[in-house]
Order: C-alpha cells, then sequence, then structure tokens
C-alpha cells in the first residue's frame, strides 16, 4: 500500500475528555462560529411569522408590569420603599422573564436539534448556552423600556442616579450564568426524561412567586428572609435593584444567592458531562 493511500483512509478517532467535569475550552472556542450561528438563529426563528415581530419583547415586560403594579400597589398595597413601584416591578421582571425564557428554550433545545446533535460532532455545551444566549436579544429591548422609565422618574425627582449603576453588569452576569447552570441541568434531563418538559413551566412558575419579583423583601420576616437568600434569583434580585436605584447593598444575601449559583454551575456541568456520551442514543 502506498504511502498516499495509507494517508488517505487515515482514521481519526473523537474521544471524551477525561475527569468528571472536564472542560474542553479550546475545543468550545473552535466551534465558536456555530455558537454565533444558532444563537442568531434561535432568536429569527423566535419572531418568525409574527405579526408584531420584536415588539413583543417590549409589549410582555410593560403590560406584565402595568398589571401587577394595578394589584400590588392599589389593591395589595406593596410599598418599595424610596423606589417608584413600577421601576421596582419592571426591574425585577424583565431579569425573571431573561431567566424563564433562557431556562426554558435551552431545556429543548438538545431534543429540539436531534437531528443536529446525532449527524455531526461539536460541544454539545453550544446547544443550551446558545439558547440563553438568544435571550440576551430581548432583556436588551427590555432595558431600553426600563431607561426610558427611569429617566421619566428622574425629571420626575423621585428617582436620584448613583455610581452604584456601573455594577449592573455584574448582576446581569449573574443571571446568564444562572440561566446556563439550569438551562444545561435541564437540557441533559430532558434527553432522558420527557416528563420535564410537562414539570418545568409548573416548577418555574412557583419560583416566580418565591422570589421577590414584584413585592419586596421586607414585608417578610427576619427568618424567611434568610432563608430566601437562598433561593439564587433573590441576591440577583436585590443586586441589580440596589446598583439601579443607589440603595444599600445586601451583602449577605447576594454572597449566599452568588455561592448557591456556583454549586448550580457546578452540578449542572457534572450532570451533563456524565449523560453527554448518551444524548445521541436516547434522543
Amino acid at each position: 500500500m502506498s504511502a498516499e493511500t495509507e494517508k488517505s483512509t487515515e482514521i481519526t478517532y473523537i474521544k471524551p475528555t477525561g475527569g468528571w467535569l472536564s472542560l474542553d475550552l479550546k475545543d468550545f472556542w473552535t466551534y465558536r462560529e456555530l455558537l454565533y450561528f444558532l444563537t442568531w438563529r434561535d432568536v429569527k426563528v423566535r419572531y418568525k411569522q409574527t405579526a408584531i415581530g420584536v415588539v413583543w419583547a417590549i409589549l410582555q415586560p410593560v403590560l406584565t408590569t402595568a398589571i401587577f403594579t394595578l394589584i400590588f400597589s392599589t389593591v395589595a398595597r406593596f410599598e418599595s420603599q424610596s423606589v417608584p413601584y413600577p421601576l421596582f416591578a419592571l426591574s425585577g421582571f424583565l431579569i425573571w422573564l431573561f431567566v424563564f425564557n433562557s431556562i426554558s428554550f435551552s431545556a429543548n433545545s438538545l431534543v429540539g436539534n436531534s437531528n443536529l446533535v446525532t449527524k455531526i460532532y461539536f460541544p454539545r455545551l453550544i446547544v443550551p448556552v446558545s439558547a440563553t444566549l438568544s435571550g440576551l436579544f430581548d432583556l436588551l429591548f427590555s432595558f431600553a423600556v426600563l431607561a426610558v422609565l427611569m429617566i421619566y422618574y428622574v425629571f420626575k425627582g423621585s428617582l436620584a442616579l448613583s455610581w452604584q449603576i456601573l455594577s449592573v453588569p455584574v448582576f446581569v452576569l449573574l443571571a446568564i450564568t444562572l440561566s446556563i447552570s439550569l438551562g444545561t441541568l435541564f437540557s441533559a434531563l430532558n434527553v432522558r426524561f420527557r416528563d420535564v418538559k410537562f414539570a418545568l413551566p409548573f416548577a418555574l412558575q412557583v419560583w416566580m412567586f418565591a422570589s421577590p419579583i414584584f413585592y419586596p423583601p421586607e414585608i417578610l420576616s427576619e427568618k424567611v428572609r434568610f432563608l430566601l437568600a437562598f433561593n439564587p434569583l433573590t441576591g440577583i434580585l436585590q443586586g441589580f435593584r440596589a446598583a439601579l436605584f443607589g440603595e444599600k447593598f445586601d451583602w449577605l444575601t447576594i454572597g449566599i444567592s452568588a455561592s448557591v449559583i456556583v454549586v448550580l454551575m457546578f452540578v449542572s456541568l457534572f450532570v451533563f458531562k456524565r449523560m453527554e456520551d448518551d444524548f445521541a442514543d436516547l434522543i
């Protein structure tokens, strides 16, 4: 057999990396263009053949904030101390909406891309990550609405901005990390247990009411507030609002929530890595 024939019949073996939590970041970087195209595809598919397109990204948080403002500030009379309630509600809901959509889309991402997963090799983690990153498009529009509302209250004299607003990206990054972690976990579990797609919407709905999105934590007892800190969304929301509105940071709550997010991230990557080899067979 000639050297040319041997070269043409050379076989390349693709094997998983060793270790219980080893991530080949070089491999992930090699497929960065695929991450970009999958993210952009998810953005376009989300609003394909819709009558008002990306306006939904603005309409949903605005209408929901208006409804909850009417319910909680007028009927239930929840007061948000120094921050006008519409600002309080919108700032919490836009973070929640991003987390909710990201986890929901990520959980179904591997099953929805079964043809891609079973036919070619690429880092499978790209699929749930791209589903989360596509949600940043909606978050950007929601931020625009929040900025307009904040400017209105600044000129009205009901709100004063401070240097703390520069720390907003830190809490957005925490929200992204939380979304990627849980989205990755549920995407792997959904491949093996299809019950996930039925149970997840209910679980997320319960999580929303267990988070201080539309009510201030101050209305709760000190013991309940401490337990609420173990909800990773609590520290994100409190830190995000403190950064936006110049309030005092609750570092204990933020620290506890951030620690929970780090634990969730490692648990999610561990589960995903352990189940990854079986995706093509089970999907």
